[in-house]
């Protein structure tokens, strides 16, 4: 069964035009799971109203025409199925599926596909707005989408799993709902690889003569199209956004911090691939990561933590106990966010510090790795008292921009690096060839690999990747000065008036 809905009047728009919509208890319920309630009061919105009011804050400075926001607000369309499975002890399971399209004013609509208990339409509206803005905060040209299929992916087997996949992607090549000029997907909580390898393959059986299939979704293996620092994507954009901004002298006159993350104590909440790669980066500068969250407990140490040794032991153990006998051990992944640190990355789920916890933290910066994990209740407190929040539409926008990487290498068909590595090593070793002459010195040969090598694929992602976030971080940076507003407000601000350009130059078909 599948159950279609197609509109460009919003479905989100606001809570009064959401009463009028027809009672589906299933699709607009809230999130109310214990790990995104317990740092909220009752009356702190839900994620999804989270980010509206965010987008509304910013729209009401932004001087763009009333119709262009109330369209840019909008989410486009939504598509939810349900499909029987049979499991491997013979029981058949309905299994509940979502893809929302927000913003189709950019092609392809881009975003994750997550696999979650937790998945609702409201959070995959949330996220797909989310994913609209953050990808014109860092001008990749694609519009935002999201998607999830309601499971616990740790509940199944290898089979059942793949089977679950490739039925909900020929749902969406049914409903047109994937394709590489159209709506491309990626990994998200609870998928990764594996999961785009079993979509692409399965787009490819329903589009055997598309060239381009490969390109219908992103995060794929090396050996099926991927590209090299897909991975650590997401975690990388986070140190360079963070980077970028303990650099600018307002935020350190604010913070009192140096401006060097050599002098900067971290700690990350969660420990998946965004938390991982963020600390990973953050220690290999020189930082001091002092403490990490996980759903089962945290750990912290002021003197600082070895995060390979501890990443590893994590992975075999599945827990941090034990890892240290001098490390403090906290029951959860919230308290983590209470100890005093310069810099924290809440890189774990939505809405984990609210106006409960709000007055307990002590960071003086904080970098959203995760979407959502602060409320508009906190945010305000946390700026009030003179605490630096990044927004997580410019922070982790690591991953998309990199999956844009990755999705223009499948339509161009070619690894980047491959045309013109060898010819760059020539011309650099002619240079350095004439250098040793006039300088009488001859280089050694580790110095003249070191020179003279080209740049692979992964040298040239990672460096796409920092000019990127270098030129979104500077843009939100002027804005906030320019407005006199926060950088969560110039970030939305600068995504509103690139969207609205493009709405306002074509026309919007059919509008007037």
């Amino acid at each position: 069964m599948a159950f279609l809905l197609k509109h460009s009047r919003p479905l989100v728009a606001s809570a009064a035009r959401r009463s009028a919509v027809p009672a589906m208890p299933t699709l607009l319920r809230n999130l109310t799971t214990a790990a995104t309630q317990s740092a909220c009061e009752s009356d702190e919105p839900s994620f999804l109203k989270s980010v509206e009011d965010y987008f509304d804050t910013a729209a009401n400075a932004s001087g763009i025409k009333a119709g262009t926001l109330s369209h840019l607000r909008a989410v486009d369309a939504v598509l939810r199925v349900t499909f029987p499975i049979e499991l491997s002890n013979g029981k058949t399971e309905v299994i509940e599926g979502y893809r929302a399209q927000h913003s189709r004013h950019r092609l392809p609509v881009k975003g994750g596909i997550r696999y979650s208990e937790e998945v609702d339409l409201q959070e995959v509206e949330a996220l797909a707005s989310l994913m609209t803005y953050k990808c014109a905060v860092v001008d990749v040209p694609f519009g935002g989408a999201k998607g999830g299929i309601k499971i616990d992916p740790r509940k199944y087997t290898v089979e059942e799993l793949e089977r679950i996949t490739r039925r909900f992607t020929m749902e969406l090549c049914q409903k047109k709902f994937i394709s590489p000029g159209g709506d491309v997907p990626a990994p998200d909580v609870g998928t990764g690889p594996r999961e785009m390898s079993w979509i692409m393959d399965t787009y490819r059986q329903f589009n055997s003569s598309d060239v381009n299939a490969a390109a219908c979704v992103t995060g794929k293996p090396l050996s099926q199209g991927g590209v090299r620092g897909r991975t650590e994507a997401t975690g990388l954009g986070v140190y360079y956004g963070v980077r970028e901004f303990l650099s600018y002298p307002e935020v350190q006159k604010k913070t009192g911090l140096s401006g060097k993350i050599s002098d900067a104590t971290v700690i990350v909440q969660g420990f998946g691939n965004v938390g991982y790669y963020s600390a990973k980066f953050f220690a290999n500068d020189g930082a001091k990561v002092i403490g990490i969250g996980e759903r089962d407990c945290s750990i912290y140490d002021p003197k600082g933590l070895d995060i390979e040794a501890l990443h590893k032991y994590y992975q075999e153990k599945g827990t941090f106990r034990g890892f240290s006998e001098t490390a403090e051990y906290l029951d959860g992944s919230a308290a983590i966010l209470e100890k005093d640190c310069d810099v924290l990355i809440p890189a774990a789920l939505e809405r984990q510090i609210g106006k409960v916890n709000v007055d307990r933290i002590k960071a003086k910066v904080i970098g959203e790795g995760a979407n959502g994990p602060v409320t508009p209740a906190a945010h305000k407190t946390l700026e009030a008292r003179g605490q630096v929040v990044l927004p997580d539409l410019l922070m982790n926008a690591g991953g998309v921009t990199v999956s844009y990487f990755e999705w223009l290498k499948n339509l161009s068909h070619v690894r980047f690096g491959r045309m013109n590595k060898k010819w760059d090593e020539s011309m650099r070793l002619k240079l350095f060839s004439l250098v040793e002459e006039n300088a009488g010195r001859t280089l050694t040969e580790a110095e003249r690999k070191a020179i003279v090598h080209g740049a692979e694929e992964a040298d040239l992602v990672y460096s796409g990747l920092e000019d990127t976030m270098i030129q979104a971080c500077e843009e939100t940076r002027q804005t906030a000065a320019q407005k006199n507003v926060d950088f969560r407000t110039a970030a939305y601000l600068n995504a509103i008036q690139k969207i609205a350009a493009v709405y306002e130059g074509s026309g919007m078909l059919f509008m007037h």
